[in-house]
């Protein structure tokens, strides 16, 4: 396959202007950033801008770096899509202790947030402007003309993006969300909820059937996405929507409040459709390039890791010279990088010193299980193991599986080492053959040996001994934590298996300093207080 993918500027630099959510609190009406701006798409080239400005709603925090973002007001650059949504997965899990004082963050990581928290008010804006921008795409889409041959393909494009950022809603606030589509007007009205309970089917089936639609899988063959590892790197293919099917089919006992007969059943089969199809392959291309050494694991988070294309399924693009924001991989590796580390060794200037790990991941990594992906700072580098003080980043081990580095040890570009150039592997095949392995337990308990092997190749990639020993639950959600920790699964996966607010602990959970259980309404964040004192129409989740 030809390596293709979006030109990295070109997702920074969008010539149409995008349209702004200009309050996600109560209502979704659009207005343009200027009066002075385009409200109509006219041009099958200006589809295409705003298409490329969908995928930048991922990757950038608005049109000017940070010159004044999409969502206004605040610290622009922690409104990025995948800063706030990593966040939210990690801050309250074993994975991540943060150690600003910052409003809101130390809630995030004790578990003990409330309807007033701005980053659950970031997520939730964040979530919903980008869910109205595709609105308006489609909303603009139905009435252009049929000469538009690639329009249909952009669509589905668009209805993936939607679908995406919907699961997002769902996973993290519940089936009690405002919904709204292309179906409904522009103007000032009150979004009615997409179900009356926070478990409930009516979001799901949404989010299902708009996928199932795009594969191919629908009635309609007319708006279908690009086959399997066929679209740009960066761009959404059959294989992205294959993904997040399995993954709403495998979290689905959580968002409907019970098990569905043949629905895990449904995951695998996706899963395997989207391995057959697709010709993906692990990456295996560990060693020296120029004297720098570096094994195949840590390219998957290095500069250039579009080399390791061949395992992505979807990724968002970054680049450090265009995409001047302080969200994605810029976030990602300079907040992890403080105290006595080496900010140069991470391939940047300086470091935040806000993220590190804790004692409850670190044990994980035993010397079976392993291999090469334990990428730590330890006390070698100055962080103790132990975290009696939250605040202080050298307690605690920091992460050093992120890097603006390429393979061959020079920087990726930046300007003057501020910005990185790392993309985000948001699926990857690694994620799809443990997710097999837990399909098959669920299904019938028992992992399959096809499935067995497939684990043990990923363990094999990253030189961990081959797993031996009972295949059950424990098992798959240590090995998930082994692969892939900081890449935003850890709380979906924790409340799946039932280890997320009660059987488990770690460092100031619930506000303790050894961690403690907390209440299950943790599981979901609360609907923001700005949005429910907006919108009479929305009802908060229980327990806040």
């Amino acid at each position: 396959m030809k390596l293709s993918y979006i030109n990295k500027a070109m997702v920074a630099v969008v010539l149409m202007a995008a349209t702004l959510l200009t309050s996600c609190l109560g209502k979704l009406d659009l207005e343009p950033i200027d009066p002075n701006d385009k409200t109509t798409i006219d041009t099958e080239e200006e589809f295409f801008q705003y298409l490329v400005k969908l995928y930048a709603g991922l990757a950038n925090t608005g049109q000017g770096g940070n010159a004044g973002g999409d969502l206004g007001g605040g610290d622009e650059g922690a409104t990025q899509y995948w800063r706030v949504f990593w966040n939210a997965q990690e801050f309250p899990t074993d994975e991540v202790v943060n150690t600003w004082t910052d409003e809101g963050a130390p809630q995030m990581s004790f578990m003990t947030w409330s309807a007033n928290n701005p980053f659950v008010l970031g997520l939730y804006n964040r979530i919903y402007y980008q869910i109205s921008a595709t609105n308006e795409f489609l909303r603009q889409a139905k009435n252009a003309p049929a000469s538009y041959e690639d329009l249909p393909a952009w669509k589905a494009e668009a209805r993936f993006l939607r679908a995406y950022s919907y699961w997002h809603a769902l996973d993290f606030f519940g089936n009690k969300v405002p919904f709204v589509t292309e179906e409904d007007p522009i103007g000032k009205f009150f979004p009615n909820p997409a179900g009356t309970q926070e478990r409930g089917e009516e979001l799901f089936m949404f989010i299902e059937k708009e996928l199932k639609e795009i594969v191919g899988d629908g009635e309609s063959q007319e708006e279908v996405l690009p086959a399997a590892k066929t679209a740009w790197l960066g761009r959404a293919d059959k294989g992205a929507a294959y993904m997040v099917l399995a993954k709403l089919y495998l979290n689905h006992a959580v968002y409907l409040g019970g098990e569905v007969e043949g629905y895990y059943q449904a995951g695998r089969n996706y899963l395997n459709k989207m391995i057959a199809e697709g010709g993906y392959s692990l990456y295996t291309q560990g060693g020296s390039d120029n004297g720098y050494a570096s094994s195949a694991y840590q390219r998957l988070f290095m500069a250039d890791n579009e080399r390791t294309h061949q395992e992505a399924i979807f990724m968002i693009m970054s680049d450090g010279l265009n995409m001047t924001h302080w969200g994605g991989t810029t976030y990602m590796i300079a907040a992890a990088t403080g105290g006595e580390m080496d900010a140069a060794e991470m391939g940047i200037g300086s470091g935040w010193a806000g993220n590190r790990t804790t004692k409850t991941m670190v044990e994980n990594f035993d010397a079976d299980n392993a291999g090469d992906r334990a990428i730590f700072a330890t006390e070698e580098e100055g962080q103790s193991l132990e975290i009696d003080a939250y605040e202080q980043f050298t307690q605690g081990y920091g992460v050093k599986k992120w890097k603006n580095v390429k393979q061959n040890g020079e920087d990726g570009e930046n300007n003057d080492g501020v910005f990185c150039a790392t993309n985000i592997p948001v699926f990857r095949l690694a994620d799809a053959y443990l997710m097999l392995a837990e399909f098959d337990l669920r299904i019938s308990g028992a992992v399959t040996a096809t499935s067995q092997g497939l684990v043990n190749q990923v363990r094999a990639r990253s030189n961990a001994k081959a797993h031996n020993g009972s295949w059950n639950y424990d098992f798959l959600l240590e090995e998930r934590n082994r692969e892939l920790y900081w890449e935003g699964h850890r709380r979906t996966d924790l409340i799946r298996f039932g280890k997320f607010t009660q059987g488990m602990s770690w460092p100031f959970k619930g506000g303790s300093k050894e961690g403690t259980d907390v209440a299950n309404h943790f599981a979901l964040y609360p609907i923001p207080a700005a949005d429910l004192g907006a919108n009479p129409n929305l009802t908060q989740n229980q327990g806040y």
